[in-house]
């Protein structure tokens, strides 16, 4: 029987200790459960990609990672070398700082100057943005919401997994009520089991990154 959450799933390693048997683990599980994607570093996606040639497992990685500090131009040189190895979706981080200074702007043309450098692909990669909720006030949420659509990103995501709160179901509608509906939602961090993961589909996800992918499928 094929579990329907399955689709909704990026199985997740980015853990600083792993090695390569664990990200071959990764997409092993990935083709065995049917999983939408994996997410992993950088250094990693030629592997994966190898690794997931000829199944329908999505390569995705992450940019500015995990705390958003670098510059616009690093992010788009990241975004560049990544794509560059065969990543098909792309995870970046805002810089926090600047968007809790009410500088909604320059956030807005960090994430287009990478939108725009992914556009040059002949395969339009689908560009994810990390707000980390858990450092923002809902205002500030709503805000990261409206410039993540503006600069035409495809998601916005809740969390890194490394800040001290991961997805909730209240960020999650809070974000599906203020994003237009093009926008579509990603709920990552700290989703561990398969009541989690329905309530925040539930609230408005579209996709869940998580690295317990196989524990939300069990019982099914």
């Amino acid at each position: 029987m094929k579990d329907e959450l399955a689709k909704y799933i990026e199985h997740t390693l980015l853990l600083p200790q792993a090695i390569e048997k664990d990200y071959a683990r990764l997409c092993r599980e990935a083709v065995e459960y049917n999983f939408y994607g994996v997410c992993l570093p950088p250094d990693r996606v030629r592997l994966a990609c190898s690794l997931l040639a000829g199944s329908a497992v999505r390569v995705v990685t992450v940019v500015g990672f995990p705390l958003g500090f670098q510059t616009g131009a690093s992010k788009v040189n990241e975004a560049k070398n990544a794509l560059a190895d065969g990543a098909q979706e792309l995870d970046m981080v805002i810089n926090i700082g600047l968007l809790k200074e009410g500088r909604r702007s320059v956030v807005e043309r960090e994430i287009s100057s990478v939108v725009q450098a992914a556009g040059a692909c002949r395969e339009k990669p689908v560009i994810k943005v990390i707000i980390e909720t858990c450092y923002l006030t809902d205002k500030e949420k709503i805000a990261a919401a409206q410039a993540v659509a503006a600069a035409g990103a495809d998601f916005v995501k809740t969390s890194t997994g490394f800040g001290p709160q991961g997805a909730s179901a209240e960020d999650v509608a809070l974000l599906r009520r203020a994003a237009p509906t093009q926008l579509r939602i990603k709920a990552a961090g700290g989703i561990r089991t398969r009541e989690q993961a329905l309530a925040l589909i539930n609230a408005g996800a579209d996709r869940l990154g998580t690295s317990r992918g196989p524990d939300l499928l069990m019982p099914y």
